[in-house]
């Protein structure tokens, strides 16, 4: 063969291998079905959800006990959790996702949320990134599989709860609690975490989740007397809650590195260019150079990884137009790096607000209570890497995404994956999803992803749950 006629085949070979995935109808309906049902926790049902996805299941042959509704005290909270059979050679892998949404007004929003919309290349909808995408890919996967007679050597496990993004009913955590059985895996994988990063459309690296922070809620709080608005007086408290936020807003937690996130900013600087290539120089220096972690600390996504974060969201004050305010309060949120506790921030925001009469409480997640001490616990450790998973992954990404690096980070936000690493179960987060990096809209308004990216998110699923478990 002559070498030009080699150089044709090769690059030929490469765009294959970069070419779009063809559209999946199968997941595209499914991911359509799972956008319209609302499942926030206000109003919402994860409930719906589950059984339209059970639905899927029992018509696909699935025996009734393997796929099962499984609901709490809620009823509005529902739970599935579905089983494709396989030759036993190897304990089960499960996999888990969230059914829930954030919530999502109309009136913020330029589309109906809760309406799926396909529109300039992109389709829209609350949840399209977070994570009703993976929801259907994952049921969809597991459909194709079925339908074909494929045999894993490992059951694989499906569950699709409630609550992650809020609420009182956290279906991982239940399920785990009072449905241990049909959990019991030796390893778990969260599409929910990880993921591709990309640049106008272009994947430039596969992040799996080895860690991530520790998610706590705390509200504030400062009470008055009151009195009639005509004899304004010092201590009005929205005043003095006020005053403390402005402080927390200026204030920043210490930088710190960890393996984990000093190998992504190992990684990331050979991404970047420039100046930004320069500070992640500058930020693993030993020491590391303070103006260089200002400047990168500017950037948000940098900011979380290397600082714990404390952001007000939510703010309720005063009683009556007329009156002066009795109560102001505030909720916020904060991220926590690993090795720290909610009870040690807690501690560190009543120094950073400084407001002598403010409350600082720890939001209970498990019942919503507000307490005066929090919780202890910290961020459990990375799991250790596994062979199968990885080698999965190289092969699958490798074919899909050639020359797109595979980079172990840790999770700037909050995932499930506590509950199943806090129960045993080793967990890894990626999917296939290219998510743009300055077109981050989880939780945000106009949730979109690329019709694109969800093409090829539901074919790598597909095929990696097939290397995963002895398929070609």
């Amino acid at each position: 063969m002559s070498q030009s006629l080699l150089a044709l085949s090769i690059a030929f070979a490469i765009n294959v291998a970069q070419a779009a995935a063809p559209p999946d109808p199968l997941a595209r309906e499914i991911f359509k079905q799972l956008i319209e049902i609302n499942t926030t926790d206000s109003v919402g049902s994860t409930t719906d959800a589950a059984r339209a996805m059970q639905k899927r299941f029992l018509d696909a042959g699935f025996a009734p006990n393997d796929a099962q509704v499984l609901v709490g005290a809620n009823p509005k909270r529902g739970n599935l959790v579905a089983r494709l059979r396989g030759s036993g050679k190897h304990k089960p892998v499960l996999i888990i996702g969230h059914l829930d949404v954030v919530e999502a007004r109309r009136e913020d929003w330029t589309l109906d949320p809760f309406k799926f919309v396909e529109k300039d290349g992109y389709f829209y909808g609350r949840g399209t990134q977070d994570m009703k995408n993976s929801d259907a890919v994952a049921v969809a996967a597991l459909l194709r599989m079925k339908k074909e007679g494929f045999v894993p050597d490992r059951d694989i496990i499906l569950a699709l709860t409630a609550d992650e993004e809020g609420g009182t009913d956290n279906g991982v955590d239940w399920l785990l609690k009072n449905h241990r059985d049909l959990l019991d895996a030796e390893f778990a994988l969260n599409p929910d975490s990880g993921g591709l990063d990309a640049d106008a459309g272009k994947p430039v690296a596969l992040n799996v989740d080895a860690t991530e922070k520790l998610y706590a809620d705390y509200e504030l709080e400062i009470t008055d007397a009151g009195g009639h608005s005509s004899l304004p007086r010092p201590g009005n408290p929205i005043y003095a809650l006020s005053e403390a936020l402005v402080r927390l807003g200026k204030a920043s937690f210490p930088f710190e590195l960890n393996a984990v996130t000093r190998a992504w900013l190992e990684h990331m600087q050979k991404i970047e260019d420039g100046a930004r290539a320069r500070d992640i120089k500058g930020v693993l220096a030993t020491p590391p150079d303070a103006g260089a972690v200002a400047r990168l600390s500017t950037d948000a996504r940098y900011n979380s990884a290397l600082h714990t974060t404390c952001v007000a969201t939510r703010l309720d004050g005063g009683h009556a137009n007329n009156a002066l305010p009795q109560r102001a309060s505030a909720i916020v949120n904060c991220r926590i790096l690993p090795g720290h506790s909610s009870e040690e921030v807690r501690r560190d925001l009543i120094k950073i607000l400084a407001a002598p009469k403010l409350t600082v409480r720890y939001v209970d997640p498990a019942t919503d209570r507000r307490v005066d001490v929090a919780s202890e616990h910290k961020a459990l450790p990375p799991p250790p890497p596994r062979k199968d998973v990885f080698d999965a992954l190289d092969t699958v990404a490798g074919r899909m995404w050639p020359g797109v690096p595979i980079v172990v980070d840790m999770a700037v936000g909050a995932s499930d994956s506590i509950y199943t690493m806090a129960a045993g179960i080793p967990t890894y987060g990626f999917n296939g999803t290219a998510i743009d990096r300055d077109d981050d809209r989880m939780h945000g308004r106009d949730e979109r992803v690329r019709t694109k990216s969800f093409d090829d998110s539901a074919e790598f699923y597909y095929r990696y749950l097939k290397v995963l478990t002895g398929g070609k």
